[in-house]
């Protein structure tokens, strides 16, 4: 393992300064305060907006070619600079070397401007840090099927200490949008379909990444995952409601419970007022309502794309004022729009009390982070490990735990001998186990010939080592997403000589058309990209039992698949150890225990559908076009079987209190395995319809064959809290009922009644349900 050697003189984490430095604390609120009464416009504005220094081809961000900019970094940040984007992550370079050139540049800033005022390195990190040779670990949708929040705070601990010891101040993770339509290109970017679970594991992310003195960043405040027809950048409608009980709930969490120190404003428009100019998001929720007080920064070209794209603003000018105004404080990637703010405050057209307002918030951050009294005089990082052995290790837990067995006719786990034909696109390509946020399918991709610099076996190659190489035959059959179907000959072939078929189908991560899932690479339906269902259909006809695995970011319509292949396998892109993950669950090494935190959809016509619709949207005789989906919510089969029995709940609970709920769990099979106990509760009368199904607590647990133990849960009511018809958030009294299972199948079920006055919800209320094993 390369050991780490810090910089002395670098950032300290924030978690370091001393409390009379703090900026909730008396000197450190006067040190700002005086620091900004120095400031000349033209510095006040150099610490509102970032620099990118980048290269011509290297396109990682929408529109970015109608962005050119010739400046020289020097020369921007000649009167300071707010932040520095993408310092690692815009093209392969090695970490030693540009922390080289990052503690010159940062030293610099120090010495060569009038304030000595470092920047905010940022960096995307949504499935490890977006760098050359950096651990890369199962996107979103795979935490959110481990259901296991303390990993994924290890995940985002070892993340943020990579960070730090390059310098990197603030990750642009995790995205808290809530899956509304699986057609939307980035839900491989996205926890789950439930609030709830979203809110859960990405607080814990913005906890563990926290913690090592780098700020997380909440994405996308707020809606852009509920645009019409799943289409990027499209307009959003959804209303009051659904935003406060369904989009909103992650980042409430995040920001009172997490305390998240940043939000990215959302690109889209809700109800035709775009996010990044709307003060009642980004002030009234946000900072009035929740009391956050950290910084809002821009989505790239989120400004500019007021006047572009928006047309709410006549040029760039008004676009900054606008933003600025409704409470968005840096402009990012660059300062397209921002840098006309000095002209406008020498204009008197804009009043400079806005731009200080921002400008406080920078600096109080930067203190915060330690960047107020850094001096960068020691040596960087000399030698930097990024996928260290600690690194690979929560990398496999986790890609082990996300995986999610969908369908099993009693042919998983394969016994020791067959022969396998492993078959499809995604069986032996590299990128097929990444999201469209890995530095892989982010960046690489547009430098052909640099190798990955991380150690990723495909399927077929961890599938050779799993069970022997001359007992493994392989044939691509077809691309991902192309017509071609000229491999399906060999693919018949092949299958027809072994005893069981591996098909591994699915998607390609990119970016902006160039993938089949990822930003801005949406789908008009929910079938498996090209001609892979037809490559399926032609292996079954051979007869030879096929297992499924589904390497992919969305959720498929693949009802059709689930009975008649021998086993169905879904893994929502694992990362560099997923292809063991997957090479265990099929030997049965790994005993499958993810759930899914997304349904499979029964048809694309059924979109957008979610599990957390009220009885009126579920469909019977009153349509002939049902919603059901193919496989629900929290679904996931396992090599043992487990029992739920003696559901125990108190007859009546107070408005204002806790469900106390306790349940049996036995594992009644013959092999040691993970369940997850889910509690779900349906209000069953309200002033209000409520969903059919709601999450309300959840709990890993490993059991032993054989083995029973007892799960508490306390369950705050406020989990059952809505929006009345005076969109109040509230705790209604009533009948509840509860049931452990998925959000479709009741395996142990009770009611119990919530008794007293109606009881609104504050930032004080509780909103995690906790739980214990005995």
């Amino acid at each position: 393992m390369t050991e780490v050697h810090a910089a002395v003189g670098g950032p300290v984490p924030a978690q370091a300064a001393p409390d009379h430095d703090r900026p909730d604390g008396h000197a450190g609120e006067a040190r700002v305060r005086e620091l900004l009464g120095r400031m000349t416009i033209e510095e006040k504005v150099a610490q509102l907006v970032g620099f990118w220094e980048k290269e011509d081809g290297e396109a990682v961000a929408p529109l970015q070619g109608e962005f050119g900019d010739s400046t020289k970094l020097e020369d921007f940040a000649r009167h300071g600079l707010g932040h520095l984007t993408r310092a690692y992550g815009t093209r392969p370079v090695d970490a030693a070397a540009r922390a080289a050139w990052l503690w010159k540049f940062q030293r610099d800033l120090v010495t060569k401007t009038r304030l000595g005022i470092p920047a905010i390195v940022h960096e995307e990190c949504l499935t490890g840090l977006s760098a050359w040779q950096a651990a890369t670990f199962p996107t979103p949708l795979g935490w959110g099927a481990a259901f296991d929040p303390a990993l994924v705070t290890e995940m985002a601990e070892a993340i943020g200490a990579s960070m730090r010891a390059l310098g990197i101040h603030q990750g642009l993770a995790p995205v808290l949008d809530v899956i509304r339509d699986p057609r939307w290109g980035r839900v491989d970017e996205c926890i789950a379909e439930d609030p709830y679970l979203v809110g859960t594991i990405g607080t814990s992310y913005v906890r563990g990444l926290q913690s090592q003195g780098v700020l997380a960043t909440l994405k996308h405040f707020a809606g852009y995952s509920a645009s019409r027809a799943g289409r990027n950048f499209a307009p959003v409608h959804a209303g009051p409601r659904e935003l406060a009980d369904v989009l909103f709930p992650p980042f409430e969490m995040a920001i009172l419970d997490g305390n998240a120190r940043s939000i990215m404003h959302s690109y889209t428009e809700i109800d035709g007022v775009p996010v990044a100019a709307d003060p009642t998001m980004l002030t009234g929720v946000l900072r009035d309502r929740w009391g956050f007080d950290g910084t809002v920064v821009a989505d790239y070209y989120g400004v500019a794309f007021l006047n572009l794209l928006h047309q709410v603003a006549a040029d760039h000018a008004d676009a900054a004022a606008q933003a600025l105004t409704a409470g968005l404080d840096i402009e990012l990637p660059t300062g397209d729009a921002y840098l006309t703010l000095q002209e406008q405050v020498r204009a008197g057209t804009l009043d400079e009390a806005l731009v200080d307002r921002a400008v406080l918030r920078v600096l109080r951050q930067k203190l915060e982070l330690g960047l107020l009294d850094a001096t960068f005089t020691d040596e960087p990082p000399r030698a930097v490990d990024l996928d260290s052995p600690q690194h690979r290790s929560i990398a496999r837990r986790l890609a082990e735990e996300s995986l999610v067995l969908v369908a099993n006719q009693d042919v998983l786990p394969l016994p020791a001998g067959r022969r396998l034909a492993v078959i499809g696109p995604n069986a032996d390509r590299q990128a097929a186990l990444f999201g469209c946020y890995s530095f892989l399918n982010h960046v690489l991709v547009q430098h052909p010939g640099v190798e990955t610099g991380i150690e990723a076996p495909t399927v077929l190659e961890a599938l050779r080592a799993e069970f022997g190489a001359d007992l493994v035959t392989a044939a691509p059959g077809c691309d991902v997403d192309s017509d071609d179907r000229s491999g399906f000959d060999e693919a018949v072939a092949v299958a027809s000589a072994a005893d069981v078929a591996v098909l591994v189908v699915g998607d390609h991560a990119g970016l902006f058309g160039r993938g089949t899932v990822g930003e801005g690479c949406d789908r008009e339906d929910l079938e498996l990209p090209g001609v892979q269902r037809e490559l399926v259909e032609a292996v079954l006809a051979t007869g030879t039992p096929v297992v499924l695995v589904l390497l992919t970011g969305r959720p498929y319509v693949i009802g059709w698949a689930l009975s008649r292949c021998a086993a169905v396998v879904q893994a929502f892109f694992p990362g560099e150890e997923g292809a063991g993950a997957i090479a265990g669950v099929l030997s049965g090494r790994v005993n499958p225990s993810g759930r899914l935190p997304v349904s499979l959809p029964g048809s694309t016509g059924a979109q957008p559908y979610s599990y957390l619709h009220p009885t009126l949207g579920e469909g019977n005789e009153v349509t002939n076009l049902p919603a059901s989906p193919a496989a629900p919510f929290g679904h996931g089969l396992s090599y043992t079987t487990f029992a739920h029995t003696d559901l125990a709940v108190p007859a009546t609970v107070p408005t204002d209190g806790a469900l106390r709920v306790s349940v049996r769990v036995t594992n009644s099979g013959g092999a040691a395995g993970d369940d997850v106990v889910q509690l779900y509760g349906r209000d069953v009368v309200a002033s209000v319809t409520r969903p059919v199904a709601q999450l309300l607590g959840y709990r890993r647990v490993h059991l032993e064959p054989g083995q029973s133990v007892t799960v508490e849960l306390t369950v705050p009511t406020t989990r059952l809290a809505f929006s009345d018809r005076t969109f109040t958030r509230v705790v209604e009294p009533g009948d509840v009922e509860l049931w452990v299972g998925t959000s479709a199948q009741r395996d142990t079920e009770a009611r119990t009644t919530l008794v007293g006055a109606t009881v609104p919800v504050t930032n004080d209320s509780p909103r995690w349900t906790t739980a214990e094993i005995r």
